[in-house]
């Protein structure tokens, strides 16, 4: 594994510059974030206690430690440990997790979000805590995966500490991607959640070269991105690009297509992305979900970007579909 390679300034989600620097990756332009990651999930470890005990002796093995969603950071990139702090690090954390193999080493996360920031800062040997979100674009792909995953699934464990059926204490179980129901006459299994949602960039009737984008409720006065929403049960993903387009913005689809999907676990999303072609310009936003929405032309949207504005989220699908989009025409 190599943390804290570094291919983009910029400060952390607490203000402060970064302290860790390096080249850029090219290999991470095609990469969606928080995908791509070359990490062995080695399912069937997970069901092997035994084995599992036995890795976290091993000198290769490497303890990712996290406190409220937040990675704990030093002066190179986000923390890993080994051995006699890791032991440590365990014998405080609420749950620690088999993530799987990197190669040979044996990866885990530990969480420490019960000890108040400043001790789990100390305790891991770090210097702050920095959501990964602020720290994709100067890590490797695999690394922000990682890290990434980790903090979907110790999110999922601090939400999950009871069975939704009979409301007795669940426990963690299958290296830490499962909780059992304690509950004598209940002993469901309880597994992760995934949520998903589509995220939608329209185009406009004809040959007219425009997109659609909208500034969506609690964005600032310019700042617009293509149109998203969950899915609902019972729903298809191509039912869902047709509701919420038609819910949102009042504009009714067609030529739905598929074009890539991207882990999204903060806390638990998978952002799924389409295309789809309007049946008129006709615009009608809900003034709930959407504030306005206009049609761009790439013109338009060069200059968005030649004036410093960004396409949406960097690290976000969002981001992937209006730069495809733009180097089309």
């Amino acid at each position: 594994m190599s943390f804290g390679v570094s291919h983009r300034s910029g400060g952390g989600a607490d203000g402060r510059p970064p302290t860790w620097h390096g080249d850029r990756v090219d290999a991470a332009e095609r990469v969606l974030a928080y995908g791509g990651g070359s990490l062995d999930r080695a399912g069937p470890l997970r069901t092997d206690p035994t084995r599992l005990g036995a890795l976290f002796t091993e000198s290769t093995t490497v303890l990712l430690p996290m406190w409220r969603d937040r990675c704990l950071v030093d002066g190179h990139g986000p923390v890993r440990l080994s051995a006699e702090r890791a032991a440590l690090v365990r014998s405080a954390a609420g749950e620690t997790v088999f993530l799987g193999l990197d190669g040979e080493a044996a990866v885990f996360a530990a969480d420490l979000s019960a000890l108040p920031e400043r001790s789990a800062v100390e305790m891991a040997g770090a210097v702050r805590t920095v959501d990964v979100r602020a720290l994709v674009g100067r890590l490797e792909p695999g690394d922000a995966a990682v890290q990434a995953y980790a903090r979907g699934l110790l999110h999922w464990h601090r939400q999950q500490r009871f069975c939704g059926t009979c409301g007795a204490p669940a426990v963690a179980d299958g290296g830490g991607h499962l909780r059992t129901c304690t509950g004598t006459e209940c002993g469901r299994l309880l597994f992760p959640r995934i949520e998903p949602a589509v995220i939608v960039l329209v185009e406009a009737p004809g040959r007219s070269g425009r997109c659609l984008l909208a500034r969506h409720g609690g964005a600032a006065e310019d700042a617009y991105s293509t149109l998203a929403g969950f899915v609902e049960i019972g729903e298809s993903l191509e039912d869902a690009v047709r509701r919420e387009m038609s819910e949102e913005a009042g504009v009714t689809v067609t030529d739905v297509t598929y074009q890539g999907s991207q882990a999204w676990p903060f806390p638990a999303g998978l952002m799924v992305g389409f295309r789809a072609t309007a049946t008129s310009d006709d615009v009608r936003v809900d003034g709930d979900e959407l504030l306005e929405a206009r049609w761009f032309t790439r013109a338009e949207l060069r200059d968005r970007v030649a004036s410093g504005r960004s396409l949406g989220r960097v690290d976000s699908i969002d981001h992937r579909l209006l730069t495809d989009w733009l180097a089309e025409g």
